[in-house]
């Protein structure tokens, strides 16, 4: 049929339907697909809502009935599964002689790539899409060794958000550059997604004759992101790439009544609020709580007259009281319409990271009109304005008051971050103008609507471009 006579058809791969970073990137862009006149589907590996154009990859049902049986175990008997001290992982034994090379490979460390639903992706969906447009493909719900055949019969998108399928099994790499060369001797199994044992260096020849025989297009938020799969074994298989950023759904974070919203949820009116949201905030490994939590220190001995607030979105435990200082720690909000009141009660959001490939709660605030200062790595210096400050990282582009949304330092140091914030309180008249010109640069560059059509414009440019030079895909 000649697509130009009916919708575009797009599938999309991903982990999960409701969660959080990529996940809620995936959803966002099936919903802003189908406002946009396009025949939207998404296929994940766990399906939490409700929707009918998301469907389940059928992982477990074409698992033999051994392990069917007790995966049904599990799942409808979960609550007393937990309560009964060593049940779970007896129950996860089990499975293992059900399927003995998968436990096996899992004891030595090999990446699991045993999700037999993936053959039949594209029979999820009532038709043929056009297109695939694949997120994560780590989670245990995908099988990297169908990606040369699923390539070959559909034009397929990887859209990379973190570095898992440059190396040999982990997300980010941080400064070890074993990735470009083959991994093997890793220096921390334990980073996510996490192995039992050194296998990194096959995890990786693996990875790399998958990609060998793929043909695929991929999409980075961010050029940091993108100039490190240049240099991996992801190179040989592009077609073609794009570096499309992260959009922001502006119907949802959105400008508001401060006072009214701090009023909702118990937050004191007069206090300087500070928001960082974060999975897991103390012990998540992307992030720098230790720097973040230094400069309150910083904050809370030098303005003893103020009460400073800083919410740690991300995470159940008891409050920390520094100086005059207080850092709240707040549960994690799957509910966005929650999530976004956090945003629009502070007066400052305040990121510190090791790693980030993007950084979504930076434009996910700055689209409630909080401006943010951030640790200046990865790929957070390209859509924050740094204003030309004291404080400001050695190296990043410094921007004049007319134009800058923020404030960007250096990675680990808690005296930049402090005086950073310490300044803009000090001046609202620069804080009030970083924060109007915060919510007009998402409007332009950054709302989910532009980068739902950014998308569409190159996935028009690929089908024109394989009708022109047709590969030789199955029928």
């Amino acid at each position: 049929m000649n697509i130009r006579k009916r919708a575009l058809r797009i599938l999309q791969v991903s982990t999960s339907d409701l969660a959080g970073g990529a996940e809620r990137s995936a959803t966002n862009l099936h919903e802003a697909f189908r406002k946009l006149g396009a025949e939207s589907w998404l296929a994940v590996g766990m399906k939490r809502g409700i929707d009918p154009d998301v469907f389940m990859i059928r992982n477990e049902c074409n698992r033999n009935s051994w392990v069917r049986g007790l995966s049904r175990l599990r799942a409808d008997n979960d609550s007393w599964v937990r309560r009964v001290r060593g049940l779970g992982r007896l129950i996860a034994l089990l499975q293992g002689i059900g399927e003995p090379i998968r436990w096996m490979n899992g004891q030595l460390g090999i990446e699991d790539f045993a999700f037999p639903g993936t053959k039949g992706l594209l029979d999820l969906v009532p038709h043929r899409p056009d297109i695939v447009h694949c997120h994560n493909l780590h989670g245990n719900y995908f099988d990297l060794r169908e990606l040369p055949r699923l390539s070959s019969s559909v034009p397929t998108i990887l859209n990379l958000r973190d570095a898992w399928l440059l190396s040999g099994h982990c997300a980010f790499s941080f400064d070890c550059q074993r990735w470009k060369h083959g991994c093997g001797k890793c220096p921390d199994l334990g980073i996510f997604p996490s192995v039992r044992r050194d296998a990194t260096a096959y995890n990786w020849q693996r990875k790399k004759n998958i990609l060998r025989e793929s043909r695929v297009y991929v999409t980075t938020p961010s050029q940091w992101l993108m100039d490190r799969v240049r240099d991996s074994i992801v190179a040989p298989a592009i077609i073609d790439s794009r570096v499309i950023p992260n959009g922001v759904d502006t119907s949802v974070f959105s400008p508001g009544d401060k006072v009214a919203t701090r009023a909702e949820l118990g937050i004191p009116s007069a206090a300087r609020v500070l928001l960082f949201a974060a999975n897991g905030i103390r012990s998540n490994i992307w992030k720098d709580y230790k720097t973040l939590s230094n400069a309150m220190r910083i904050v809370g001995a030098q303005h003893g007259s103020e009460s400073f607030l800083l919410l740690a979105l991300g995470e159940t435990a008891p409050p920390e009281y520094i100086g005059n200082a207080m850092i709240k720690f707040v549960p994690f909000q799957s509910d966005l319409t929650s999530l976004a009141k956090f945003y629009r009660a502070a007066d400052l959001y305040v990121h510190a990271a090791h790693v980030e490939s993007f950084g979504n709660t930076v434009i996910e605030a700055r689209a409630c009109g909080t401006p943010v200062v951030a640790t200046a790595v990865g790929g957070i210096p390209e859509h924050v304005r740094s204003l030309a400050c004291d404080y400001s990282a050695h190296g990043v582009q410094e921007h004049s008051l007319a134009v800058a949304t923020g404030i960007l330092t250096a990675p680990g140091n808690a005296e930049a971050l402090a005086h950073s914030i310490l300044y803009l309180f000090a001046m609202p008249e620069v804080l009030n103008k970083l924060a109007a010109n915060a919510l007009k640069d998402i409007h332009e560059r950054f709302s989910l609507s532009l980068q739902a059509e950014h998308f569409l414009a190159w996935y028009g440019e690929i089908l024109a471009n394989e009708i022109r030079f047709p590969p030789n895909r199955g029928s």
